[in-house]
């Protein structure tokens, strides 16, 4: 399975309206979970936060919301974040834009974020430039470091590694509160919060004002 760990450089600056980190002015980290919300791994990641009052960023799949509201709920009860996963999971690259806004719209309805993460990380740019023009934009979420989690071919601890080993103040943080990520974020979590609080880190919600500008969103499809 080939991607990015970190994502690097070159990569940032091809889609630079896209969000890749935040700032490192101090020490904080932005975990993010994906294809939530689950009945189980998804509360698991919720009790570890309220443990260490962290708060976190969840991207939604609008299905699983229309699943397991009360789950939603507790996500917003207790003050993280959410974003727009697409209803469905789509890989934008393998659909019609017609379709994937379509789906997003969808999932709209259910999680109510101007944050929007493409599932996969791929989207073609001009889904990304509608998604960013509409009367009520969103912000295209990517990350600072992917864990892995749900790659089959690494150990829980080189998932937990690919992040100690990547992090810096302001990265994002990608893990997986779902089926295809729960073990090894189960054992990686746990570890990377107690460590990092333990240095002074602390962990926040994707937060953004409306000053934040972006550069244009170029033409280039997605290739990773």
């Amino acid at each position: 399975m080939l991607y990015f760990v970190k994502s690097p450089e070159w990569l940032q600056k091809l889609y630079p309206a896209r969000i890749w980190k935040m700032s490192n002015e101090n020490k904080i980290i932005y975990l993010t979970f994906d294809d939530g919300p689950h009945p189980l791994h998804t509360p698991f990641v919720l009790d570890l936060l309220k443990e260490y009052n962290a708060k976190a960023t969840f991207f939604c799949i609008g299905k699983n919301v229309q699943q397991y509201p009360e789950v939603y709920d507790r996500i917003l009860s207790e003050g993280h974040g959410v974003g727009n996963h697409t209803n469905d999971h789509l890989n934008g690259n393998k659909v019609s834009s017609e379709e994937y806004i379509k789906n997003v719209m969808q999932a709209a309805e259910y999680v109510k974020s101007g944050l929007f993460r493409p599932p996969y990380g791929r989207m073609k740019s001009f889904q990304a430039k509608v998604l960013s023009e509409l009367n009520e934009p969103f912000k295209i979420i990517m990350w600072t470091v992917l864990s892995g989690d749900f790659d089959e071919d690494i150990s829980k601890k080189r998932c937990l590694e690919n992040v100690l080993f990547n992090i810096s103040p302001g990265s994002i943080v990608v893990f997986h509160d779902s089926d295809k990520g729960a073990e090894k974020m189960n054992y990686a979590l746990p570890i990377l919060i107690k460590k990092l609080s333990s240095e002074g880190f602390t962990f926040e919600k994707l937060q953004f004002n409306d000053k934040i500008k972006k550069g244009p969103e170029v033409e280039t499809p997605a290739r990773f």
